[in-house]
């Protein structure tokens, strides 16, 4: 058997079915006909499969071209063996997840027949898992499957009756071999620098030659270790054993969670992974519930925001919207209000995906729709609740939104999220889902859109006199007064890590339901003429509070122009 290494896996090399129509044994039009059979299966088998199951070729066929494009000995029935090999190492079903089957074992190397061998992960799991080097040949699905069948079978009938209870057997005792490789070393380095630098998210992304960690600090992604390829499925399986994921699973999307101390401090990380071309993408989001303050002051509200917030919330019925993309801290938000309502004469239920801080006192659902537990499913069962207060995690579509809008409608306070670019924008996207407008102005009573801005290092923070030019463009004197106006820029120094940027805070617009606005839907005004309607009842633009935030020293210009993306 030959070894296959990285640069035999993905050396450049003519595709299966050119090898196959050039050798002769597949025509041109059944080879056009498979490959529509894989463009209407969206590639969820491979080619190969396909042409055997239309039987156009045979199997050996196939995998003797494999053999050829991959560089790998093809493997001869008298090589299949009649006994399990490191049965106390490799569980079963890691091998039957993976289609591979161990043939050989001696003082150095591990020789393993593969029905993919390109499958790097698997190569080296077993590497990792033996301590030997591994030779891989390819085989026949059917004889993988056939062997496998007679060697398992045993063990395959022990198992019916608690085939759950022997899957956690496996996951501890790879939990058990992962706890001896020096990766967990490099794994609890990654965390601890993670939590040192108050990183919101650990990215660990794998490629053909390196395994890149990025964190994300204050928003901005900051890359910072990068590993040897070699050790991408170890650091990934360690982390799924952590998060009680299953590690043979490398097809599909997983999430999951778990809880570890770090630096004296508490930490939740919520895990998500995705398949990539060279294994698995990983993120964490770290989770810090000792250190979040559920507080508007403190998320950086100015005054007035606040003051008209907290009357909103203190409405009995109605929908309060929450918008901006991805990370701008609408979830916090939510969570802060959900705190400022939370007394015992109220019951407050809310629908998350996930659930990321728990709250004492409030009855928290996170939705599963694996099994059907959806926001619309779960919210009409809610409503039989008698709750006072609900909080929707987001109103993804029609059915969620038209639920959202009866129980504002009848007596129930109604907190909830969309991903728009401004509040304005928020109306837009209610009407595409099919909420009449009519529905919108009797429900929606505010709208609140916001970004996180990076606070600007009060060590090294670098003063300078306002340009007369920008003054005038964005009028500045209106909100600092008469006089020169002092700005600041980002410069950088040891303890903000020379970004010259420590912590966030929020600028935001707060859009009320006035019946000015209210005549302006229902005569279905266009975005800008509802946003010159906005700004004359007193709403500041995202924009315009981030100036507040330049003109008081806290964040900078570039930081505004980056966030709000004005010109």
């Amino acid at each position: 058997m030959a070894s296959l290494n990285a640069a035999q896996a993905y050396a450049p090399s003519p595709r299966l079915g050119e090898i196959l129509v050039d050798e002769g044994a597949l025509a041109e039009p059944d080879l056009e006909r498979a490959l529509r059979v894989q463009v209407q299966q969206s590639g969820a088998e491979r080619l190969g499969g396909i042409l055997v199951k239309l039987g156009l070729v045979s199997e050996r066929q196939v995998v003797g071209c494999l053999a050829g494009q991959l560089h790998v000995p093809l493997a001869s029935s008298e090589q299949f063996p009649d006994q399990l090999f490191l049965e106390d190492q490799v569980s079963s079903k890691f091998l039957k997840d993976s289609r591979a089957l161990i043939v050989g074992v001696d003082e150095r190397t591990l020789n393993v027949v593969m029905e993919n061998p390109g499958d790097r992960f698997v190569i080296e799991s077993l590497r990792m898992i033996s301590g030997k080097e591994v030779q891989v040949s390819i085989g026949l699905p059917s004889e993988i499957e056939r062997i496998q069948k007679a060697l398992f079978e045993a063990a395959e009938e022990e198992a019916k009756g608690g085939a759950e209870a022997q899957f956690s057997h496996d996951i501890e005792h790879l939990k058990e071999l992962a706890s001896e490789a020096p990766v967990i070393k490099q794994l609890n380095q990654i965390l601890q620098r993670a939590a040192e630098q108050g990183a919101s998210d650990i990215h660990i992304e794998p490629f053909t030659n390196q395994l890149r960690v990025r964190y994300r600090i204050d928003g901005v992604l900051r890359e910072s270790d990068t590993l040897t390829a070699e050790y991408g499925p170890a650091v990934i399986s360690r982390v799924k054993i952590m998060a009680n994921l299953d590690i043979a699973e490398r097809r599909l999307p997983q999430d999951g969670r778990f809880h570890i101390r770090q630096n004296g401090r508490d930490l939740d990380l919520r895990v998500s992974t995705v398949p990539s071309m060279v294994g698995e993408s990983l993120v964490m989001r770290i989770l810090d519930r000792a250190h979040v303050r559920l507080e508007f002051g403190v998320l950086g509200f100015s005054e007035d925001t606040q003051a008209r917030l907290l009357a909103l919330l203190r409405r009995p019925h109605g929908i309060l919207l929450v918008t901006g993309p991805t990370g701008s801290g609408k979830t916090t938000s939510l969570y802060t209000a959900l705190q400022y309502l939370n007394t015992p004469e109220r019951k407050i239920l809310s629908v998350e995906d996930p659930v990321e801080y728990q709250l004492e006192g409030i009855n928290q659902i996170q939705v599963n729709s694996s099994i059907g537990l959806t926001f619309a499913n779960t919210l009409r069962s809610l409503l039989r609740q008698d709750p006072d207060i609900l909080m929707i995690g987001e109103m993804r579509d029609q059915e969620t939104a038209q639920i959202a809008v009866q129980s504002a409608l009848t007596g129930h306070l109604v907190l909830s999220t969309l991903h728009t670019n401004d509040a304005v924008s928020s109306i837009t996207r209610m009407l595409d889902m099919r909420v009449e407008d009519y529905l919108i102005t009797s429900s929606v009573i505010g709208i609140l859109a916001q970004r996180l801005v990076r606070n600007l290092c009060q060590q090294c923070r670098e003063p300078y006199a306002a340009p007369a030019e920008l003054v005038r463009k964005w009028s500045l004197e209106q909100i600092a007064g008469p006089g020169e106006i002092t700005l600041y820029r980002a410069r950088g120094c040891g303890h903000c890590h020379h970004t010259g940027y420590v912590g966030r805070s929020c600028i935001a617009e707060l859009l009320e339901m006035t019946d000015e606005l209210k005549q302006s839907i229902l005569a279905s005004k266009n975005s800008v003429e509802l946003v010159q309607q906005a700004k004359r009842q007193g709403m500041s633009t995202l924009f315009e509070s981030g100036l507040a935030k330049v003109v008081a020293g806290i964040t900078s210009i570039e930081e505004v122009l980056r966030v709000t993306m004005e010109k």
